[in-house]
Order: C-alpha cells, then structure tokens, then sequence
C-alpha cells in the first residue's frame, strides 16, 4: 500500500480507536486546500506547520497529527483482520462509485476477490418481506445474471437480497455484497465479495445501512427493484436518490404496488415477471422505436 493511501486510512477511518476521523466533508476541504499549492512545490513531510500554513487553527492541525501518527495502529488493524483494503486511490477502485462524487467511500475493507469490482455489475434490491411472484422475480434477475456474465450487486439482508444473491451462485455467478455491519462476522466465500466502508469492525447502524445502498446503486449498471410496496424504507430511499442522481439505469417490477407506481412515475423503467435478458435492456430514451 503506498504512503498517500495509508495517510488517507489514518486520516478518515477510526482503525478500532476512539478518535474522530475526518468527515467526507472535512476531507474534502482539505482536498481542495492542498489543490491550490503551487504545483512545483517540493513534497516534504507533513507537519503542523503545513497544516498551519493551509489555514487550519492550532487546534485543528494538532487534530490531523494526532490521526496522521498512527502507523502502528493502521498495521495492528490490518494484520489483525486478514481483510484487503480497497482506497478511492487504489488503481482497482471501482470506477463506477465515483458517480456518488463526495459521497463515494474513501476506502472499503473487503473480504473475497477484489478483482470483481472490474467486472461488470447489475444490481438487485428490494423488502425484506415480499411476495411470492417478487421472490421469484429477484430469483429470476439473480439466475439470469450468472448466466449473461453479470456480477450481482447485493446487500444480503433477507428477503429480495438474499433470493437474488443464493439464485445467483446457484447458476455458477458471483456476487458483491455491501454489508451494514461487522465484516468479521461473515465467512469467506470464494464467488463472494463483502465489502464494508469505514472499517471491518464496525457494528450495524441505520445510517451505514442507507449508505451502503447508495453504493449498490451506483455499483451495478442496471439495478432492479423486486418491491417496493410503499414510498418509504431503505429500497425507497436508494431508489429515489438513484433517480434523482442518475446513479444508473433503474427497472421496477410491474407489481401495481404504490411505491413502484411512483417510481415509475419518476422515471424507473417497469419491466414484468418474464424478463428474457439483463443485456438486452435499454433506457427507453435510448429506444430505436421512439
């Protein structure tokens, strides 16, 4: 791991200590700060004084130090885990994620292949209690991205997720999955990727919950929705954001239901129960018969 990499874990992640990390937002101040030195200007080690010299009070550049001299701690903390470390400044970070701009997490601590963030994605979300015709549909999408070459993009949380994802290895397909929780608690799989933000100790929480599906959306090209029954929840809320950011191509399952009938008013594409093919979709602004 080169030495900017480590700086940005010191920097962001709480490495299983009780320190405040840098915020997206503070991290990207200090981006745009260390962005208006003269380009010339000889690296040298980081000290107070620069941070000092950028503006900040003495307060807060004693704050960065204190994050910044923790290479011990960064050592403990990924020795410890067995768990690879993906940065934003990582040549194999996912490009896809970028789209959430200053939202995209600064690092995700994986256990599994990494190398299937290269690969091609569709994504599948939707309740955790559902239907039999929405189980079968999430079924359906997970089986027909194996076979079509797909990664499946997942949160594993019962119901859709977990139909879709075991659908998918079942046909000989791999999976991504962003988890809300513990990343130690899940067992390695080799056809799985679990993935978690900030860190792989970290416990559930709702906000990392809302996050996490703010990536799953951004992740794959195409994301399905298997329900949606109503406008509110955690498959609303990354829903909405997706449209409203553009985050990538969104299918409903034509269920009649409230909160697909309002995505679809929104802008989500509705497909039915026999879809033929994932590849074969396209935008309707994109169709040769409009």
């Amino acid at each position: 791991m080169r030495r900017a990499e480590e700086g940005l874990l010191m920097l962001t992640c709480t490495l299983g200590q009780d320190v405040l990390p840098l915020t997206n937002t503070e991290l990207q101040y200090l981006e745009k700060l260390v962005m208006r030195l003269p380009k010339n200007e000889p690296e040298g080690e980081v000290t107070e004084q620069f941070f000092l010299s950028l503006g900040y009070s003495a307060r807060q550049a004693e704050r960065m130090m204190r994050l910044l001299n923790r290479d011990s701690a960064l050592h403990s903390y990924l020795q410890a885990s067995g768990i690879s470390v993906v940065t934003r400044l990582s040549p194999n970070y996912p490009e896809r994620l970028q789209l959430l701009r200053g939202q995209m997490p600064t690092a995700l601590f994986c256990k599994g292949d990494v190398e299937l963030f290269q690969t091609r994605c569709i994504a599948l979300v939707g309740s955790r209690t559902l239907p039999e015709r929405n189980r079968t549909f999430a079924e359906h999408i997970g089986t027909l991205a194996a076979q079509e070459g797909y990664t499946l993009v997942s949160g594993g949380a019962v119901g859709a997720d977990s139909a879709a994802q075991n659908a998918c290895l079942a046909a000989g397909g791999k999976v991504i999955c962003f988890v809300p929780d513990a990343l130690k608690r899940y067992r390695p799989n080799p056809n799985i990727l679990y993935c978690s933000d900030e860190g792989w100790h970290l416990p559930f929480t709702a906000t990392r919950a809302l996050r996490r599906n703010h990536y799953i959306h951004a992740l794959g090209e195409k994301t399905f929705v298997a329900a949606c029954p109503y406008p509110k929840g955690g498959t609303w809320s990354g829903a909405n954001h997706n449209l409203n950011h553009h985050l990538s191509e969104l299918y409903v399952l034509d269920d009649n239901t409230e909160g697909i009938r309002l995505l679809h008013s929104m802008g989500a594409i509705c497909v039915n129960d026999a879809l033929p093919s994932i590849a074969e979709l396209m935008p309707i602004e994109l169709s040769i018969f409009d």
